[in-house]
C-alpha cells in the first residue's frame, strides 16, 4: 500500500484497533499480544494508551519473517496459557463470534483455523504464465485467521520450523510439520487481509 496498513483508518478506528477490539470482545481471550515492526512500536503504543487502559494488551517486536515474528510472540505468551490464537493484524473484519467458534473447535481437537472454501476456478500456470492445467476446487479451502492451537502444539511446531529452517507462511503449515491434524472452521462472512487501498473501503465492519 505504500504505508503501514494496520494504521490505516476504517471509519473512526484504525485497522489494528478494529482487530484488537474484536478479540477483546471474546470471553475466551485473556490477553492480546501485538507483534509489530519496530518502526511502528511508538505509534501502536500511542494508540493503545489512548484507547485502552493497558489491561490485557502487550506489545513485542516482530522478526524478519512471519515465522520469526510468531516465534517472538510465542516467547511472550503466559506460561499458564493453554491455547494461543494467531491472527493477521490486517484482517480487521473478523467477527468475535467466529473467533469463539474457532476456539471451541481448537479445544475439541487441539488445532483449528478459520477458512473459506475456494469458489473461483483455479488454474496452474507455467513460469511464463501459460495455463497448463485446471485444478478441481472441490475440497480446496483458502486459509484465513485466527488459527488457534493448544499452546504446546504450536510451540513444538515452531521449534521444529526454526531448527529445520522451514519458512512457513502460516501456523497451519508449521503444525503440519509435526503431523498434527488441524480442523477447518468455515467463516460465512468475508474476512480478507487488507492488501490494496480499495480493500479498506470495500468492507462493512458491522458485527
Amino acid at each position: 500500500m505504500g504505508f503501514d496498513k494496520i494504521l490505516a483508518k476504517i471509519g473512526d478506528s484504525t485497522v489494528i484497533e478494529s482487530t484488537i477490539n474484536a478479540f477483546l470482545e471474546c470471553i475466551s481471550v485473556n490477553e492480546v499480544i501485538v507483534v509489530i515492526n519496530e518502526k511502528s512500536i511508538q505509534k501502536i503504543e500511542g494508540l493503545i494508551s489512548d484507547t485502552y487502559d493497558g489491561n490485557k494488551i502487550r506489545i513485542c517486536t516482530g522478526g524478519k519473517s512471519r515465522r520469526d515474528s510468531v516465534a517472538n510472540g510465542l516467547e511472550h505468551v503466559d506460561k499458564e496459557s493453554g491455547y494461543v490464537a494467531v491472527h493477521d493484524g490486517a484482517r480487521p473484519w473478523i467477527r468475535p463470534a467466529q473467533i469463539e467458534k474457532v476456539f471451541e473447535t481448537a479445544v475439541k481437537y487441539g488445532a483449528a483455523t478459520s477458512a473459506r472454501p475456494i469458489t473461483d476456478t483455479v488454474k496452474r500456470c507455467d513460469p511464463e504464465g501459460t495455463i497448463i492445467e485446471s485444478i478441481s476446487r472441490k475440497s480446496l479451502w483458502a486459509m484465513e485467521t485466527p488459527q488457534i492451537f493448544k499452546t504446546e502444539i504450536l510451540k513444538r511446531a515452531y521449534e521444529l520450523a526454526i531448527i529445520d529452517d522451514h519458512q512457513v507462511t502460516d501456523e497451519v503449515s508449521a503444525v503440519e510439520l509435526i503431523g498434527e491434524p488441524v480442523r477447518i472452521v468455515h467463516d460465512s462472512f468475508k474476512n480478507p487481509k487488507a492488501t490494496f487501498p480499495d480493500d479498506l473501503e470495500a468492507q462493512d465492519l458491522t458485527y
